[in-house]
């Protein structure tokens, strides 16, 4: 990759908005200087930002994305979809999950994210017989990846049984399922096939849930060696606690702070179901949150506390999570707008330095980048050059600069005011448009016309 100089009309860095902005990325795709009140040279842009990671992915659910928007029975709720979402998992073939998450991807960085967090659980065959080569679906990630130029942290997930009553798995789960054997295998082929992708490129780890592992499965996890954080989903649902309280005689959340000793290296997704005790303990803990709050929303998980986790001083990150919208702006204002709803109060999460569009900006950059293993989140010298740039000369954005400008997009605008991504330095997005778009697109509507087909 080549050197590069960006010149922006006005960029949030690290040390706050600074104007007349030259910023140079050198080869390896981290940024070699920031300079303020410099002449116009290089690639010129508006307003420039850290790019924040999306921190939690299951990329095969945008294929269904709108198709359960009914009642499938009396009481619709996480559970009934997640039926349906089993039904359908089991019609994807490998070439099918290969085009599904590089539509995604690319979604995401036209949408201003630079990085993916892909929290990947589909390793076998439909029926759980392992492909001939048993990394298959995850070298699909990998070549998505490959065609994107996302920033990508891979997280496979270990999932063993059916619930906390150790019954087994069924229908569609059978994708999903390992033994523990099995599952070091498919980690050490994931560290073997990252090696495709650039150096920015992590492994993680997923424990799905306390549902599908039990206590051995959670250490024997914790203890392989990665370059990103452990990633659990952890109190999403009412149902999951109540599981929780019947056979570990405790709530989740209050279960790993005390017998796995939670810390930095954990990642806890969605957690929409803390009491204000776990939150504390949990913010106190290090442990990261990774909210969705579009699928939250959709799927009636509940409403993070994230106003007091916050003020904890927890890191927070963003994920799209089912997918069924990939949008960065709109993920940051459902965040904010829960709290409002649940709170009857406006700029819940602002804070008396910072409006509410920049203090969630820079908490998700910053947390999203630890989530994912990767030192972005920032722009600054040293920092990977995660970054986004938006039309700040389009009506919606004209005569705004700052704060006010960062609250317009994410509170009255939307992703069309994102011009450029670049991830790790790839300039993957010019002009509001992925450079293989249409390649990805084309490839992406031949596989959805005949699952739809088959509906």
């Amino acid at each position: 990759m080549a050197h590069q100089t960006l010149f922006a009309q006005e960029a949030l860095t690290a040390a706050g908005w600074a104007r007349n902005v030259r910023l140079e990325i050198d080869p390896a795709g981290r940024i070699a200087g920031v300079t303020a009140d410099a002449k116009p040279e290089g690639i010129k842009v508006g307003a420039l930002l850290p790019a924040p990671g999306n921190a939690h992915s299951h990329s095969f659910q945008r294929a269904m994305a709108g198709l359960t928007e009914y009642r499938s029975q009396a009481h619709d709720d996480f559970w009934t979809w997640r039926a349906l979402m089993y039904h359908f998992v089991e019609r994807l073939t490998p070439d099918d999950i290969e085009a599904i998450a590089a539509q995604v991807q690319m979604e995401m960085l036209e949408a201003g994210y630079a990085a993916i967090g892909e929290f990947h659980y589909l390793h076998h065959q439909p029926d759980g017989t392992p492909y001939d080569n048993p990394g298959e679906l995850g070298e699909r990630m990998f070549a998505a990846a490959a065609q994107t130029g996302i920033g990508y942290t891979h997280l496979p997930v270990l999932y063993m049984r059916g619930g906390m009553d150790d019954r087994p798995l069924a229908g569609g789960q059978r994708r999903f399922g390992n033994r523990l054997e099995q599952f070091e295998q498919l980690f050490e082929l994931a560290r073997s096939g990252l090696k495709q992708l650039p150096a920015d490129a992590r492994l993680g780890v997923a424990p799905h849930s306390l549902r599908a592992v039990n206590e051995k499965a959670l250490s024997f996890t914790v203890g392989l060696d990665r370059t990103a954080p452990v990633h659990i989903h952890a109190a999403e649902q009412t149902g999951e606690v109540d599981e929780a309280l019947t056979y570990l005689g405790a709530r989740p959340v209050e279960w790993l702070l005390k017998t796995m000793n939670i810390d930095a290296d954990w990642r806890l997704v969605h957690a929409t179901q803390m009491t204000d005790t776990e939150t504390a303990a949990l913010a106190a803990s290090g442990a990261g949150v990774v909210v969705c709050p579009i699928t939250e929303a959709n799927l009636g998980d509940g409403i993070f506390n994230a106003r007091e986790y916050l003020s904890a001083g927890g890191a927070l990150a963003l994920g799209s999570d089912s997918n069924i919208r990939i949008s960065l702006s709109e993920e940051l204002r459902a965040l904010e707008h829960s709290q409002r709803l649940r709170d009857r109060q406006r700029a819940v999460l602002a804070t008396s330095e910072k409006s509410c569009g920049r203090a969630m900006l820079e908490t998700a950059a910053a947390g999203g980048a630890s989530a994912l293993g990767r030192d972005a989140g920032r722009i600054e010298t040293g920092a990977l050059a995660d970054l986004l740039a938006l039309d700040s000369a389009a009506p919606a954005l004209a005569g705004l600069s700052g704060d006010r400008m960062l609250d317009t997009w994410i509170f009255a605008g939307g992703d069309d005011l994102v011009t450029d991504v670049w991830a790790a330095g790839r300039h993957v997005v010019t002009s509001g448009a992925h450079i293989k778009r249409d390649a990805i697109t084309t490839r992406f509507n031949a596989v959805m016309a005949r699952l739809r087909g088959e509906l």
